[in-house]
């Protein structure tokens, strides 16, 4: 089967992000929301993107029109009906996945994919939930997805080897640069992160630096492009600290559980860029 029509489940930063690489690739898309105004929200923000991606010469006024004609936006799980690959990106909660999936399995062919961006949920007991676990993998997307490279394909044990090449050059397909990561929290990227970043709240925590000496050496000292706290709010000390909560019940390692500031700032709301406030005011 060729893969030439993808869902999205989900027009948030990462759902719009991911249908907007997959229209432009030349895949008929439909991105699909639980309400009209959160669906109109994400194109907009694909809007946004494509149009300033003209103005400043890094996308032609072509490439746009041949994304957006390739892009449309459906509140019903039955405009899916056609799709040969759906990804999906909603909210990270088990149960929430699940009845989106069983609702997916009512409506879509047999031969349809199942991939979800989840970035620390077992795929697994995801697959497990569905009727096609063979047919089932991880497709981890990293933000902003139209720049960032990399992508995470992670094979549960059930994923079939002809599911795991498919999704695999569908990747390929987006101008992605694949990995193969293994069914367990956090993947590669965030198994490797996720201690990077709560090591830096505790050395805050503990005196070792303030936020801008500690991000500055990181930048300086090793190259990276943003120290741990312009990181860490970028991404959401939220998120941070939901994946972490996840890697420790796995692991039970102490470089995995959330430092006690993190959960004091995640308490007070302060969450980082989406909230105008984290290690550093927006």
């Amino acid at each position: 089967m060729e893969i030439k029509t993808v869902g999205v489940l989900g027009c948030g930063l990462m759902g719009s992000g991911i249908a907007q690489v997959c229209a432009a690739s030349g895949y008929k898309t439909i991105v699909r929301e639980v309400e009209q105004g959160v669906l109109d929200k994400g194109l907009a923000r694909v809007n946004k993107f494509l149009n300033d991606g003209v103005e400043k010469g890094k996308v032609t006024a072509e490439a746009r029109e041949k994304t957006l004609a390739n892009l449309s936006g459906t509140t019903a799980f039955d405009d899916l009906k056609g799709c040969d690959l759906i990804v999906e990106a909603i909210i990270e909660n088990v149960e929430e996945k699940r009845k989106t999936f069983a609702a997916l399995d009512a409506v879509v062919g047999e031969g349809t994919i199942f991939c979800s961006n989840t970035s620390s949920l077992c795929i697994q007991e995801l697959a497990s939930n569905t009727k096609r676990p063979d047919r089932f993998a991880g497709l981890h997307f990293f933000n902003p997805v139209p720049l960032m490279k990399l992508v995470e394909v992670i094979r549960a044990l059930t994923t079939s080897d002809d599911t795991y090449q498919k999704v695999f050059a569908f990747a390929q397909s987006l101008g992605k640069e694949p990995i193969t990561a293994p069914d367990k929290p956090g993947f590669i990227v965030n198994r490797l992160l996720v201690p990077y970043l709560l090591d830096a709240v505790r050395a805050f925590d503990h005196g070792l630096g303030t936020v801008e000496d500690i991000d500055k050496g990181m930048k300086l000292g090793t190259g990276y492009p943003m120290g741990p706290f312009t990181l860490l709010d970028f991404v959401g000390l939220d998120t941070t600290y939901y994946i972490a909560n996840i890697m420790f019940e796995e692991f039970r390692e102490p470089a995995y559980a959330p430092p006690p500031l993190l959960k004091r700032m995640v308490l007070a709301g302060r969450l980082g860029r989406k909230s105008g406030h984290g290690f550093y005011k927006y």
